[in-house]
């Protein structure tokens, strides 16, 4: 049996960071929100003891620092399955992004795995079972919207019906996560986190609101540490006449519109001048995914 789970990428559309926890994390506050661009996590049965990974992307480790082996491990030793997994992963996030490319394709391991071997497991059991993987996993096996806090792991879903889509550009740049932590500095700090205003924002459907309440913590220190993601924003809102924000860590940048008219315009000027350029837009949890219109070619 060949089984399929989607994994989707996340946008962050707040992140605030707390402070500094005495375990050398970061305690954050922020709105993650699930979008259709997706790796595709192909599963079958083995019944030699063994997980096998392939994937169309050659720079993707196929060994157990690959999240998605750790996942399928995780799940094998939680349920005491004596089998094995061959799991294809095709590749469509940007990797090392911001947008949970790897956490993702965790969540999807452990969602397709729960099916594959019929554990009847919740989704509240596989995200248990994540948040052993990484702290971004938890939302991912939910997907939707949710505020994350603690390191990411401590969740509040959402359930909202306002519907918008996302532009996102990928700078060919590798960012180091741990490293724009490190650049952090005390003032960086909030205690006024902009979660509460976004959900609301959200709930109300306000799509002329929500772009200007994006905001991220760590884009000043990204932006410093890797000025050339900075001169491309900047060339983005240039082009676009529109605020450009980053997700997560970076270096993904993305921008906001709530028509599909007002999407497509931004789409084709940006595809003009650079290359790596997604179309995209917000999806609900993996149980009820919303109705999404075609993308252009």
């Amino acid at each position: 049996m060949l089984l399929l789970e989607r994994a989707y990428a996340k946008v962050n559309l707040t992140l605030d960071v707390l402070e500094r926890r005495p375990d050398g994390y970061h305690e954050v506050d922020m709105v993650m929100q699930s979008i259709d661009l997706s790796d595709l996590v192909w599963l079958e049965r083995r019944s030699a003891p063994t997980i096998v990974l392939e994937s169309n992307a050659t720079y993707v480790p196929t060994d157990d620092r690959n999240l998605a082996v750790q996942a399928a491990q995780v799940f094998l030793q939680e349920t005491g399955i004596v089998a094995g997994v061959h799991i294809n992963l095709e590749k469509n996030i940007p990797v090392a992004a911001g947008l949970a490319g790897g956490s993702s394709d965790a969540a999807a391991t452990l969602r397709g795995m729960n099916r594959l071997f019929n554990t009847g497991l919740t989704l509240d059991e596989l995200a248990e079972m994540g948040a052993k993987i990484g702290s971004d996993v938890p939302f991912c096996v939910y997907g939707g919207t949710a505020i994350a806090r603690g390191r990411g792991e401590r969740l509040t879903r959402i359930d909202h019906r306002c519907h918008m889509y996302v532009l996102l550009i990928h700078p060919r740049v590798f960012v180091s996560t741990a490293d724009i932590y490190q650049g952090l500095n005390p003032s960086d700090f909030t205690d006024e986190p902009l979660s509460t205003r976004m959900v609301q924002a959200l709930l109300e459907e306000q799509v002329d609101v929500i772009p200007g309440l994006v905001d991220n913590r760590l884009q000043p220190v990204t932006f410093a540490m890797y000025p050339e993601v900075q001169q491309l924003s900047e060339k983005v809102e240039m082009v676009t006449r529109h605020p450009v924000h980053m997700s997560g860590s970076g270096p993904t940048l993305f921008l906001l519109a709530p028509t599909i008219q007002q999407a497509n315009r931004m789409y084709n000027a940006l595809r003009g001048i650079m290359r790596d350029v997604y179309f995209s837009q917000f999806v609900g949890t993996v149980s009820s995914l919303a109705n999404l219109q075609s993308r252009p070619e």
